[in-house]
């Protein structure tokens, strides 16, 4: 079984965050990358099934040369080979092309994508290259099992579970839930020291459409002041949740 892993290269929760040129560009000054962690879910699980059923594991990642140290760290936790486009990611329908081309051109029996990225949320990449590779699609997912070329997957929805099986080729959707945070690799030294040796290939991005483009960007208001009521003034309570804070 051969399984590409998509890797977003996404600001650490705990960067703070700036824009610069008047609002339209994100500052990356002082701000530390790592991998989306609904990916590294995926990541996690695809080095079960290569540990455990002998699947080949390859990991993708759109975008410039600055998102070399994380693709690295994909490696160095245990995925076979890198693959890299040469490409600015501004756009989930043109990273889902960008994406649908490695996928033709490897050959793969299972794509695993984060549902979404930390940064953006946009959350539509997975689906979109499912359509433009007509496979079966499971978003959302938070358990997989594979049997030769039968997969049987759990994904989350509305109040509950839902358990499905499907076939291969297959493009999920992942997140918490397909591995615990538990379960999280840490690269050690001898994951560092290989994956210095393992390929990084980078290939030049295909023509294609980017039809949407940020305009300005905001961040949330500050909060405002916080008042603090004695534990035994339940009346004073009472009147701040309903005259000013207005929830009851």
């Amino acid at each position: 079984m051969k399984i590409l892993v998509c890797i977003s290269n996404v600001p650490d929760t705990t960067s703070k965050i700036n824009f610069t040129e008047g609002d339209t560009k994100f500052d990356t000054n002082g701000v530390q990358f790592v991998i989306n962690p609904n990916d590294e879910f995926g990541l996690t699980r695809a080095m079960w099934f290569k540990e455990k059923q002998g699947a080949t594991v390859h990991v993708v990642n759109v975008g410039g040369a600055q998102t070399e140290p994380t693709i690295r760290k994909a490696l160095a936790i245990g995925a076979d080979e890198a693959i890299r486009v040469d490409a600015e990611p501004k756009d989930g329908f043109f990273v889902a092309q960008q994406l649908a081309e490695v996928v033709k051109n490897g050959k793969y029996d299972l794509i695993i994508a984060g549902r979404e990225s930390i940064d953006y949320n946009g959350g539509m990449v997975p689906g979109i290259l499912a359509t433009l590779l007509d496979m079966n699609f499971v978003n959302t997912c938070i358990s997989l099992e594979i049997d030769g070329d039968t997969a049987t997957a759990v994904r989350e929805i509305d109040g509950g579970k839902e358990k499905i099986s499907t076939s291969l080729p297959l493009v999920i959707g992942g997140q918490k839930g397909l591995v615990e945070e538990s379960d999280l690799r840490i690269p050690n030294m001898r994951g560092i020291m290989m994956a210095r040796k393992k390929a990084l290939n980078v290939v030049e991005p295909v023509d294609a459409s980017q039809p949407t483009q940020d305009q300005k960007f905001e961040k949330p208001a500050a909060k405002g002041p916080v008042k603090l009521v004695d534990a035994g003034n339940v009346g004073e309570l009472v009147e701040l949740l309903h005259n000013e804070a207005k929830v009851i």
